[in-house]
């Protein structure tokens, strides 16, 4: 106690010793970790209300100053620059006590490249400061696929993905399909090209009033100058989207672009969703998860604030929140400054905003409530599993190790991991079996298995509850040896299961557990019997797909690489032009030598060489 009372003189004494200006203070654990990171318009004041010795209503307040024994200030020269840097260093060391929001998934934006003469329009999941235009997030990739389907669809940008557009012979299908205007070898302008661009960033900004107005006077004066295919064709592009249009939901008449935001909880679940309006329209929603069972909503809004603007593309002009917040102007001002226009965050109190805010707290609150019921279900099962293998704990991160390969070649294994009952694809591990050249499923599984369990490993990763091999006894066996080689056996449980015989269709697969002569009896709990095959038929999924990843260079790089002449360059020249080794295989001398690069000698190593009859060993 004496310690304690001292430390927080200490730290009572550095908190009245800090200088009273904006800037960013950083707290500190015993084992000097960042905790947590907070900002201030005075930092004097705001760290001396930490150790002020007064109780704290806050509980999360009350655990964190518990936990500090140091911290740490930066001066900034406003408030504004302190929420910056507090934004980058929350980014930096995700602090514990730090609300982060989690989507569990990056979501897939559109890109247009500006640079390029001809832009390309690109589905990217990751938004780069690169000059490009953005669009999105959007919810899922099935909505941004067919948003690109119907811009495709209704609009004539081309649809090769490369940065400059490659000259070609002749032009591609959907030039064909009236689909492309095929500036690969067409005379296409760039102004036309760029008018085309213009209509399809008005489009997925959601000005489709404005689009349909321009297309309309497009097509009046194309039929005043009797063009009337031209005519025809507007009208066919007006009418497409007029019909994406009727399908929109409309929510507001003012046409204001706005992100309106509601939080649901359910200690200890939160869940933030927001939904993006523009023009009027709903053109979509997102949802983060927190996992703070002590963050209240205005920490969780801000959070959201400084972490989700702080990289998208698309700032709307209203921001809607569901609660007051004390830093409203100063979040409004670094929002204006990043988008160059006037950005306003606000908490409505009455009228039609009050109305969009508690559709978007329904879907919180709906969106969490299916993810409570899916959680229990997956605890129940998980609880199950406990009961009939009769673990000792609930496993809650389970490892499945299968391997993969032919004849003893490309032998190679991966390592599915479920947490919570839920796939953690981030966690997955993929080897390719180096000490074994033989087909030699004991061997490979025995390589693996130690790799995965050296000390330098789960020194630093965390051990599984569970253990599942895809095999019998034998590969059973050899993985209790490992985990006792390494002295793991008692801390994590293991369990077999080997395909059922194919003859015998109607026998279930075999699940074997240490010290059981027999297989175990799932019969009765089909449901622990499935979800062990569903995380079984995973590890064999991932396993088999990176054997063929691996397969396919291998017979790619023995029949090109190696030859004396060719470099990645020219295999590269080679490759461009014929597409395919076995194209390049047919190919004469003269052709060979006719590409640029390329001389007689080379091409007659490259024919000698492809056209030796393979070994089959």
């Amino acid at each position: 106690m004496k310690q304690v009372a001292v430390m927080t003189q200490l730290l009572r004494e550095k908190a009245a010793a800090a200088p009273p200006g904006p800037g960013v203070y950083i707290m500190k654990n015993a084992r000097q970790r960042i905790i947590y990171v907070g900002k201030a318009a005075n930092l004097k004041n705001r760290l001396t209300s930490y150790f002020s010795g007064r109780r704290h209503t806050d509980v999360k307040t009350g655990v964190l100053t518990g936990q500090i024994v140091s911290f740490e200030t930066i001066q900034t020269a406003s408030e504004k620059e302190a929420l910056i840097l507090e934004s980058n260093l929350i980014k930096k060391h995700r602090p514990r006590y730090n609300v982060i929001l989690k989507d569990d998934k990056r979501y897939p934006s559109l890109r247009l490249d500006m640079k390029s003469d001809y832009p390309p329009l690109q589905v990217v999941r990751k938004v780069r400061n690169d000059g490009a235009l953005y669009f999105g997030p959007f919810a899922s990739a099935g909505a941004v696929r067919e948003t690109l389907k119907l811009i495709h669809k209704t609009f004539k940008l081309r649809k090769c993905t490369s940065p400059t557009v490659k000259p070609r012979s002749r032009p591609c299908l959907y030039y064909q399909m009236g689909l492309c205007l095929a500036p690969c070898c067409k005379p296409v302008s760039c102004e036309a090209y760029n008018d085309i661009v213009n209509e399809v960033r008005l489009f997925l900004n959601g000005r489709t009033n404005e689009l349909t107005m321009k297309i309309k006077s497009e097509m009046e004066t194309a039929a005043k100058r009797q063009e009337y295919e031209k005519a025809a064709q507007l009208r066919d592009k007006l009418f497409a989207i007029e019909k994406t249009v009727e399908k929109q939901m409309a929510v507001t008449t003012d046409f204001v672009d706005r992100d309106v935001i509601g939080v649901a909880s359910d200690p200890p679940y939160s869940l933030l969703w927001v939904m993006f309006v523009r023009g009027g329209f709903m053109q979509g929603a997102m949802e983060f998860n927190i996992h703070d069972d002590t963050a209240t909503d205005a920490e969780i809004i801000e959070a959201f604030l400084k972490q989700h603007y702080e990289s998208v593309p698309d700032i709307p002009e209203e921001i809607l929140i569901p609660c007051a917040h004390e830093d409203e102007a100063l979040y409004a001002e670094w929002l204006s400054n990043k988008k160059g226009k006037k950005v306003r965050i606000h908490y409505p109190k009455r009228g039609d905003r009050v109305r969009l805010i508690r559709m978007a707290e329904e879907n919180a609150q709906t969106r969490l409530a299916q993810q409570i019921e899916a959680e229990m279900a997956n605890r129940s099962l998980l609880e199950g599993l406990r009961q009939r293998l009769g673990l000792v704990c609930l496993p809650k991160r389970i490892e499945c190790v299968d391997n993969s390969g032919i004849a003893g070649r490309e032998l190679v294994a991966g390592m599915v991991v479920y947490e919570g009952g839920v796939p953690n694809k981030s966690e997955y591990r993929r080897y390719i079996i180096r000490n074994v050249d033989q087909a030699d499923d004991y061997a490979c599984m025995a390589e693996v298995l130690e790799r995965r369990f050296h000390p330098k490993h789960t020194a630093a990763e965390v051990l599984p509850d569970l253990l599942i091999i895809d095999g019998g006894k034998g590969q059973l066996n050899i993985a209790i040896s490992v985990l006792e080689k390494m002295g793991l056996r008692e801390a994590v449980s293991v369990i077999g299961i080997a395909k059922a015989d194919a003859e015998r269709s109607e026998e279930a697969d075999k699940i074997y557990i240490p010290g059981r002569r027999n297989p175990l009896n799932l019969n009765a709990h089909k449901e622990v019997l499935y979800f062990i095959q569903r995380i079984r038929d995973e590890a064999h999924r991932y396993a088999i797909t990176y054997h063929r990843q691996k397969r396919a260079k291998t017979a790619l790089r023995s029949r090109l690489d190696g030859i004396q002449g060719i470099g990645e360059k020219r295999k590269s020249i080679l490759l461009n032009h014929f597409k395919s080794v076995q194209k390049i295989k047919a190919a004469s001398v003269e052709e060979l030598a006719g590409l640029p690069g390329m001389n007689r000698r080379v091409a007659e190593n490259v024919y000698k060489t492809l056209n030796v009859p393979e070994s089959p060993y």
